[in-house]
């Protein structure tokens, strides 16, 4: 039985091109094709039609990769820079073609994923699985109690009121913290709303996966078992604001 036909964005996703969001994105800029026609967005095509993207083959076929990066500060969440900054990819020199889960803005530090399967990217980041993304940061001047509990009530930003699940203080000017949310530039963003300018932000946690004492700009293979606990449903409340927080973090 001849499988159904599916969506050109779901395809060039399932054959790590790019996450289905940036698959759309080049299919709505006219930089896919098959067979030298012009795919449309939306567009259905059977799960084995030749694909290209800027004259380039989508291999039907392709051998998925799934990386943890310790990603240093002053490199960008890219696979390609138009400045030409270095790019997290290029840390990792694969011969596929990975790409980066989720963001960390060019200043900021630590664990980062990348892969060339898109359908499990999407499914990593969805909102459902809850993952908390925990930070170290440090801040200048020194927070003072009211600035810890305005954070710790949540601060207003443009995408909505932007929580901190945790907050811990760990020395004069240096904190731990975690989110369930990855707005872009949230941290930074809430601790300017407060009066705090952030000196140094690095994520070590996301979901059950850690840094570790894995070295800047350094990365290593996930597990079999570390890809599948990434995407498997959340169980009932465990995305819930009630749960006690991680070890070590207090409220």
């Amino acid at each position: 039985m001849k499988a159904p036909a599916a969506r050109a964005q779901k395809l060039l996703s399932e054959r790590g091109i790019a996450s289905r969001r940036h698959a759309e994105s080049l299919i709505a800029a006219g930089r896919v094709t098959s067979r030298g026609r012009r795919i449309a967005i939306g567009e259905k095509v059977a799960p084995d039609a030749p694909l290209e993207v800027d004259g380039a083959r989508a291999a039907v076929a392709i051998a998925h990769r799934y990386v943890l990066l310790n990603k240093p500060a002053g490199v960008v969440s890219t696979a390609r820079d138009e400045r030409g900054r270095k790019t997290v990819v290029s840390l990792v020199a694969a011969r596929e073609r990975l790409y980066p889960v989720g963001r960390l803005d060019a200043d900021s530090e630590g664990l980062l994923l990348l892969t060339n399967d898109g359908a499990w990217a999407e499914r990593v980041l969805h909102p459902r699985f809850g993952h908390e993304r925990e930070y170290e940061v440090e801040v200048r001047p020194e927070p003072a109690a009211q600035q810890l509990s305005l954070l710790r009530r949540g601060v207003r930003l443009e995408e909505g009121l932007a929580k901190l699940y945790a907050l811990r203080v760990v020395a004069p000017g240096r904190l731990r913290l975690i989110l369930r949310t990855g707005w872009k530039r949230q941290v930074r963003r809430m601790f300017a709303a407060v009066g705090l300018r952030v000196t140094r932000l690095r994520r070590v946690r996301l979901g059950p996966l850690s840094l570790g004492a894995l070295p800047v700009g350094t990365w290593r293979e996930l597990t079999k078992q570390e890809v599948s606990v990434l995407v498997r449903a959340a169980g009932p409340g465990i995305a819930s604001p009630g749960r006690a927080p991680h070890k070590g973090i207090k409220r």
